[in-house]
């Protein structure tokens, strides 16, 4: 019986001694929500609408089936949170869903990135492929 007894008394000894919740919180979570993101653009009023609200606008033209799309997805999203990218409009279309819009834009591979400037129909940048350090030089010149 005194066994049981001082196994018990170990183990809350040991659960105090090595995680004591006085000075580590166990978990920590933040609620602050980021304050960019990569918009998912569903018409093509809503994309020239982007473009004629914003500045800086990079589309990112993908396909749910790509590979590099999903690759560099979680790198985009990044960057979209990053605050010396703040200025620009990060925006994406699935050219499954937007055909019409695909072709007009002149889209032949995925993932495909234009950057719109200024409000102009035509865009300022055009990257074909999934290249990060790529990305990364054309958003800093136009940050």
């Amino acid at each position: 019986m005194s066994t049981k007894f001082f196994r018990a008394a170990q183990s809350t000894f040991r659960q105090t001694l090595y995680r004591p919740s006085h000075i580590i919180p166990l978990r920590q979570f933040h609620t602050t929500l980021p304050k960019m993101t990569v918009h998912n653009i569903q018409t093509a009023d809503e994309f020239k609408q982007a473009i004629k609200d914003h500045k800086v606008v990079l589309l990112d033209a993908f396909a749910t089936w790509c590979g590099p799309c999903k690759a560099i997805a979680p790198i985009l999203a990044k960057h979209s949170n990053d605050e010396q990218f703040k200025e620009i409009y990060f925006a994406k279309i699935d050219v499954d869903d937007l055909p019409e819009l695909a072709q007009e834009l002149g889209i032949t591979a995925m993932p495909t990135f234009l950057l719109f400037k200024d409000g102009q129909a035509e865009p300022a940048e055009k990257l074909v492929g999934a290249n990060p350090n790529t990305l990364v030089e054309i958003l800093k010149k136009h940050a």
